[in-house]
């Protein structure tokens, strides 16, 4: 039995990490605070806490986890970790170097990984992009579909599965498409005024589920539209 945990969560670490790993979206989010009151034990399991998840998945579960440990425990994680650039496997076509994303995902810095991953966009949409600052709409079909993935991964990972594209696509498909729907349901917009970028935005867990990472809304829907239908992505829906 978990030390220090209510009788609602009167779990034996194995059974926790079992539930985690194969249990429901309800069932996971539910444990969400169980995790973070048992991260001294599982630190003491180092790699073995980590045993039932796939390292080029995107199970928030594990980022979950690695986020805890984090926050409580770094010295086991670093150990854990070993030296590597991330826990997560984040494959490239481009030779693009995930580890600053992946780390600030880890630190719970979004707001230092949402820049990263505009940067990242810029970078794989090429120089022009990266020369004006900015990506067309026109060019993201040209963006590498393993990198948007990668990118996707992570965001999913290591935010309780509530950031990424497909986040956002998948509540886009469940207004209906309606994108100012969208905007205020993903906190980008509140009583018809776009929110202020970026110290109105909410750069934590608790911020609205699809919130980030930020497309600029303000050149439109275009570019957003692209990249949530970006074959790759669509397919992960």
């Amino acid at each position: 039995m978990l030390s220090g945990l209510s009788s609602s969560s009167d779990l034996s670490l194995d059974q926790l990490l079992e539930k985690l790993s194969s249990g429901s979206l309800r069932q996971k989010r539910s444990l969400v605070p169980v995790v973070e009151k048992a991260a001294d034990q599982l630190a003491g399991m180092g790699a073995a806490a980590l045993k039932s998840f796939d390292r080029e998945g995107d199970d928030w579960a594990a980022g979950w986890i690695l986020q805890i440990l984090q926050r409580h425990q770094p010295s086991a994680l670093d150990a854990l970790l070993n030296g590597s650039c991330g826990w997560f496997v984040t494959a490239s076509e481009c030779n693009v170097d995930y580890s600053p994303l992946q780390q600030a995902l880890l630190e719970e810095r979004f707001e230092d990984a949402d820049r990263l991953t505009s940067a990242i966009l810029r970078q794989l949409a090429g120089k022009h992009a990266e020369k004006r600052g900015y990506v067309y709409f026109s060019e993201v079909l040209s963006i590498g579909g393993l990198d948007l993935v990668t990118l996707d991964r992570l965001w999913i990972a290591y935010s309780q599965g509530r950031f990424g594209f497909t986040v956002q696509a998948r509540l886009l498909t469940a207004l209906n498409g309606r994108y100012d729907k969208l905007w205020p349901r993903i906190g980008w917009k509140k009583d018809d005024v776009w929110t202020r970028y970026p110290g109105s935005f909410d750069w934590s867990l608790n911020a609205p589920e699809g919130h980030m990472p930020l497309i600029n809304q303000l050149r439109g829907v275009r570019l957003i539209d692209a990249l949530l239908n970006h074959p790759a992505l669509v397919a992960r829906r």
